[in-house]
């Protein structure tokens, strides 16, 4: 049996501002939303890869990278990887953009 993955509208691009963080509910998952300052959105879980958890949401955004709000780890806002020192990985989901309208593949 293969899953397909579900779309889900999150809003417009006006919605989410450069560099800040914004959650989202969709379905059952709570989702973090980023605008890069080159413009591009990026969608994680909104909760923290630290053993710990904690919301990423909160986070301070430079470049491609997310700062952590509690522990102030690094995360690549590409790939959700976090950069070394430490190590983990933040679960990030596919944005697509359909003219202004931002989707989220679930």
């Amino acid at each position: 049996m293969e899953l397909t993955k579900q779309e889900v509208i999150v809003g417009v691009v006006a919605d989410f501002l450069p560099r800040i963080g914004r959650v989202v509910v969709a379905g059952n998952v709570e989702l973090a939303i980023f605008r890069a300052s080159d413009e591009t959105i990026y969608a994680l879980e909104n909760r923290s890869p630290h053993p710990k958890g904690g919301p990423l949401a909160e986070g301070i955004v430079s470049g491609y990278y997310l700062y952590d709000p509690l522990y102030d780890w690094k995360i690549d806002l590409r790939t959700g990887e976090v950069q070394a020192p430490d190590q983990g990985q933040a679960v990030t989901y596919p944005v697509t953009l359909v003219g202004e309208t931002v989707r989220v593949s679930l």
